[in-house]
């Protein structure tokens, strides 16, 4: 009878595995979860890098309008060297530009003043007015600029003189290449003091 007891009360082995059996299946779920969002993320940033591979040729593809209308200020012949050897006063030039606006491009033409500088260096003013951006003209009896919109008034060498404009006119970049005078048109803020480019 002891014998008996003991045998019924002792526990087999594989009955205590039939009771650890829960506790693991309770746990199994969790590491599977965690293998699954460790998983995602890697998937995750993959994904992403090779989204990011892909995508840099289209954003190239799609700026290329912008970045180069930003580099190409392309630089417009004035004329060739000799006519301005014996310069003594302002003449006028008409250019052209080349604009790049979106994938379009067109050629604009816009009005200059070569001025004679110290020392035979030579000098290119843009025709626009620094006050609301009309023409200016030269008058050769008066020797100054004119605008004939609101009287601004300038010296030869393009210093404002009188009338509402708040600076002298703009001075353009210019340079000699092959002997020919070239110039890199631009335009300025106007109703300003300071010299201030806007494209």
């Amino acid at each position: 009878m002891a014998t008996h007891s003991q045998t019924a009360t002792a526990a087999s082995p594989e009955e205590h595995r039939i009771v650890s059996l829960p506790s693991a299946l309770s746990e199994h779920p969790a590491a599977c979860q965690q293998r699954r969002t460790l998983l995602g993320i890697l998937l995750a940033g993959a994904s992403g890098m090779v989204g990011a591979a892909l995508s840099a040729p289209l954003v190239r593809f799609a700026a290329y309008p912008l970045h180069e209308s930003a580099e190409e200020a392309a630089w417009s012949d004035v004329g060739k060297l000799e006519e301005f050897e014996s310069l003594s006063a302002p003449v006028a030039r008409t250019i052209h530009v080349d604009r790049l606006d979106g994938w379009q491009r067109s050629q604009v033409e816009n009005g200059v003043y070569v001025v004679p500088g110290e020392t035979g260096r030579l000098r290119v003013l843009s025709s626009v007015c620094p006050h609301l951006g009309c023409s200016l003209r030269w008058t050769a009896g008066a020797k100054h600029f004119v605008c004939p919109c609101h009287g601004g008034t300038f010296n030869d060498e393009g210093v404002h003189i009188a009338g509402p404009p708040r600076r002298a006119m703009d001075e353009l970049e210019s340079k000699i290449e092959n002997d020919v005078l070239k110039v890199r048109f631009q335009r300025f803020r106007q109703m300003i003091a300071e010299k201030e480019p806007i494209g």
